[in-house]
């Protein structure tokens, strides 16, 4: 008799130990249900309104998310795998198949999760990865409810009232919630509150409370450094970082100036006004004010302008530049001033995983406007500082904005394929980059950030702080190509009007002893966004340098260097603003508040030129070749100033020098040869006409015109529509209309057509002298409404060039002049309102424009509005230029300084025959891989 075998004991699918655990695991599901509600619904409406609603409430609710999943992760796969131990052999197939299913989609959520989790030892940076991996985090609870739904359809009966009250929960709370989260309190994109004026004025700088921001909150370098270490290292060696007590040029100069405000006013103040830009970390604080702040051992003295200090700021004010900003003190994620490694560690991971509110707190649409560079580089001085009266200092964005680069001035001599319609493009440019903001920021298939070292131009401070030789490699590298010198001709006798040979190669000419001749010197700016050299052009040195040599003897120089302190030949070309204080002192040392007037300004805008002359009689000995060299170097300080600022330490200014461009001529005086250039230019020579025509041009006093007409007619080919628009500005500026007028017609019909925006505008001008306003007004408003085909496919946008809006204004009010019957007194008034709308508009983008307040003032006076005429009046007074006070200084300095007096006379000639001990020539900076 067989026995029957034992039966198998059943097996609980889930049994009272694994219910517990499955009771943990559903009520942790509720709660990641209802918190994922509230974060996606969140989510939902930032994508629906294009905004950020994420705070700090936000950040904890994401944190709960992270560390509840987190948890969940090791009891979710030992229920999983428990429960199918204990079912895999059961007769409900559907019920198994569609656990595996649920368990398996329950891990790939998981899985999502945590390759959104940027760890410390792996992390998932590239975006398309990322992309898949939210919305399979995002997609995967909604097909996990599926699946246990099915899952027990097929197995025991669903508890749907427990279920169902979960969800209602968790949507009303969410939404609730989330409607709530909308309620930003912070407002950004105004102007904080009079209040703080009490704290930070002259400088125009606000706080969003009115208040002083703790140290604390914008001394945060280090925790920036954990995400952006190659951001970072790039500032540690920019002239942001070193932007304040820590840069010992600045030191000097703004310890002058709060030393003047205590012996003046008796409170540090007046130098606020360098404050707000300088020394954003003390300034915001509190700390500057103290009359015994320790300008070297105050932690906040060494900061410069740090990472939060631009990130944190949330409005530009206006474009009047002078700090004139409203900043914050940003919203963190949890934990951010912790000392506990582990709670940093979490807030680095919240930052990782769900950047959205780092982004918008630091990384906002203002940083990509020009605007905001405008805000600490474009400088007045106000009255409080220099008790004289609003003067126009430093100022990067006007030339700019006005400029065709930026694709908003109308006046330019050239045009680009595009408009840069911001400074990043050229001051911030993308490089390689493994940090967590990096992104493919161009078409390389690489990662990568703007360089925050702003490449430009402060070759001192690398040099005297030790930074790394690549820092002005870099410098020297941005530098290349940005400026052309060109030796363009040759005059007999050795003035400007002797006949003219040019452009010198391919052209045949024999020099003879003994004889003098006069050589032209066309310098361009090629790669310029703003005129050249801006910023502190009072102590920038940028000078031409000349060496006319034969064989191995130098028989003629301008531009040499003193042998010991490396001082500059004071007699040479300076591409430089030469300013007086209201004695005639020169300003040598930074002093802002002594600034009153320029003795001249040699600076060039973008796309434009200078022409430099220089004479020299040969020797009557002369033998062989005759070879002219120009260089054009640059050195950020000149020698009087580093010597003041260096003090006892100085001993030479052994600053680097940058070689900005370079050209050389070789001319026989045996017998007639063609001459040798040995730096070919890669303009064309219809274009180098031009230029020469153009520097000839933007002399002072008009003292050139003849000789600029002479070149402007001698362009040809693809230039000749742009010399004819040349010489209407030269008749237009001498009054003679009709030739401009002329000369117009043929730059427009040329073969080769000037800028047709450009020929508007003069047409305008003329057609407003000439009393015929309808005709002004109507191409007026066709160049604000940039009604230009070829404009439009530049991206241009002539609306904002605030010239035309007060020459149109100015339109208006002399068309309403001609209103003066009484039945004309509506259309009178009419275009007085248009004109104020005009004017108005001006002001918006130039709000101190001395000119829209006049013509304020003058509506005002015909109007009878006697409270506007006087409001108005005073402004003017203000913001106008005071051209009855300069003579006196700049009498006072011609006359003790004999190499100033002949570098402004408005016809100057260099004499290369001068007796000089400046004989030697600079060593200029070279390629670093030749230095190594």
């Amino acid at each position: 008799m067989n026995k029957s075998s034992p039966k198998r004991k059943r097996i609980d699918a889930i049994g009272p130990k694994l219910k517990v655990l499955l009771i943990a695991l559903l009520v942790a599901f509720s709660l990641l249900m209802i918190n994922s509600a509230f974060l996606g619904s969140v989510t939902f409406f930032e994508w629906l309104n294009q905004t950020v609603y994420q705070d700090y409430f936000y950040q904890l609710m994401f944190l709960g998310h992270i560390t509840l999943g987190l948890i969940c992760i090791i009891p979710l796969l030992l229920f999983g795998s428990l429960h199918f131990k204990n079912t895999f052999q059961r007769k409900n197939k559907r019920a198994i198949y569609v656990g595996i299913f649920l368990f398996a989609a329950l891990i790939l959520m998981a899985l999502s999760g945590l390759l959104l989790i940027r760890f410390d030892f792996f992390s998932i940076k590239h975006p398309g990865v990322r992309s898949v991996s939210y919305w399979l985090h995002v997609v995967l609870p909604f097909v996990c409810i599926w699946l246990f739904v099915l899952h027990r359809l097929v197995g025991p009966k669903i508890k749907w009232r427990i279920g169902g009250l979960v969800s209602i929960a968790a949507i009303v709370i969410s939404l609730v919630v989330a409607v709530w989260q909308t309620q930003d309190p912070r407002q950004w994109n105004r102007v904080g509150p009079e209040s703080g004026e009490q704290y930070f004025f002259p400088s125009l700088s606000r706080t969003s409370t009115g208040d002083f921001i703790p140290a604390k909150a914008l001394m945060l370098d280090q925790y920036c450094l954990s995400c952006h270490s190659d951001i970072h290292e790039q500032w540690q060696n920019s002239a942001h970082k070193m932007s304040s007590f820590n840069n010992p040029a600045y030191l000097f100069s703004v310890r002058n100036t709060r030393e003047m405000a205590i012996q003046r006013d008796g409170d540090v103040q007046a130098a606020r006004f360098c404050a707000g830009c300088h020394d954003p970390v003390p300034f915001f604080s509190g700390a500057f004010d103290d009359p015994d702040f320790d300008d070297v051992n105050h932690p906040t003295a060494q900061q410069g302008i740090t990472c939060t200090s631009c990130h944190a700021i949330t409005h530009v004010n206006s474009s009047k530049g002078n700090a004139d900003y409203t900043i914050e003190e940003p919203i963190h994620y949890p934990f951010v001033y912790s000392n506990n490694q582990i709670l940093r560690w979490v807030n680095a991971q919240l930052i990782k995983a769900k950047p959205e509110m780092h982004k918008k707190t630091f990384l906002k649409p203002l940083h990509k406007m020009p605007d905001f560079c405008a805000g600490c580089h474009k400088v007045h001085l106000p009255k409080e500082l220099n008790k004289y009266k609003w003067l126009r200092g430093q100022n990067h964005f006007d030339s700019y904005h006005l400029s065709g680069v930026s694709g908003h001035g109308v006046t330019s001599f050239y045009y680009p394929p595009k408009a840069d319609n911001n400074c990043n493009g050229c001051h911030m440019p993308a490089v390689a980059s493994n940090d967590f903001g990096a992104k493919f920021l161009d078409d390389s298939n690489q990662l990568k950030v703007h360089d925050h070292m702003f490449p430009s131009a402060n070759t001192a401070l690398p040099h005297l702080k030790g930074l790394p030789p690549l820092t002005n490699e870099k410098h020297r590298q941005f530098l290349q190509d940005v400026m052309e010198v060109d030796i363009f001709g040759v005059r007999e006798g050795g003035e400007i009007d002797g006949p003219l040979l040019a452009p010198l190669e391919k052209q045949t000419l024999k020099l003879e002893a003994g004889k003098t001749y006069l050589f032209q010197v066309v310098v361009r700016t090629l790669k310029m966004g703003h005129l050249f050299t801006q910023g502190t052009a009072d102590s920038n040195q940028v000078w031409l340098e000349l060496v006319a040599s034969n064989g191995n003897k130098v028989i003629g120089r301008s531009g040499g260097i003193e042998e010991n302190e490396k001082a500059v030949d004071p007699w040479s070309h300076f591409i430089n603003a030469y300013v007086l204080d209201r004695n005639g002192n020169k300003i040598d040392r930074r002093n802002a508040e002594d600034i009153f007037v320029p003795l001249y300004n040699n600076q060039i805008p973008p796309g434009a030129a200078d022409v430099i002359h220089y004479k020299i009689t040969l020797p009557e000995s002369l033998e062989g070749d005759f070879k002219l060299t120009a260089r054009l170097n640059y050195r950020k300080f000149n020698t009087p100033y580093m010597r003041l600022f260096m003090n006892d330490k100085f001993t030479t200014n052994d600053l680097p020098v940058v070689e900005l461009a370079k050209d050389a001529v070789i001319i026989s005086t045996s017998e007639s040869q063609i001459i040798e250039k040995q730096n070919q230019t890669k303009r064309p020579n219809w274009m180098r006409w031009n230029d020469y025509g153009i520097g000839l041009l933007r002399k002072p006093k008009k003292s050139q015109f003849k000789q600029a007409e002479h070149a402007f007619k001698l362009v040809s080919g693809k230039g000749k529509g742009l010399a004819e628009l040349n010489l209407a500005r030269i008749y237009y500026q001498e009054g003679r209309l009709e030739q401009a007028s002329d000369a117009l017609a043929r730059a427009a019909t040329n073969e080769y057509p000037a800028w047709p925006w450009t020929v508007t505008w003069f047409s305008a001008l003329i057609d407003k002298q000439n009393g015929y306003f309808d005709e002004a007004i109507k191409n007026f408003e066709r160049l604000l409404n940039t009604d230009f085909n070829d404009a439009k496919a530049r991206d241009f946008d002539f609306s904002e060039d605030y010239r035309v809006w007060v020459e149109l204004a100015q339109t208006y009010i002399e068309r309403a002049k001609t209103h003066r019957s009484q039945q004309a007194e509506t259309a009178k008034q009419a275009d007085f309102a248009k004109a104020r709308e005009a004017l108005y508009t001006a002001l918006k983008y130039d709000v101190e424009n001395h000119q829209a307040y006049y013509n304020l003032y003058v509506i005002a006076k015909l109007t009878q509005d006697h409270e506007s005429a006087e409001k108005y009046r005073n402004l003017h007074e203000k913001y106008r230029p005071d051209n009855n006070a300069k003579d006196t200084a700049i009498s006072a300095h011609r006359v003790k300084n004999p190499a100033a007096d002949h570098a402004a006379a408005p016809v100057v000639i260099y004499d290369l025959n001068r007796p000089t001990i400046y004989t030697e020539q600079i060593t200029t900076l070279t390629p670093l891989e030749e230095q190594q």
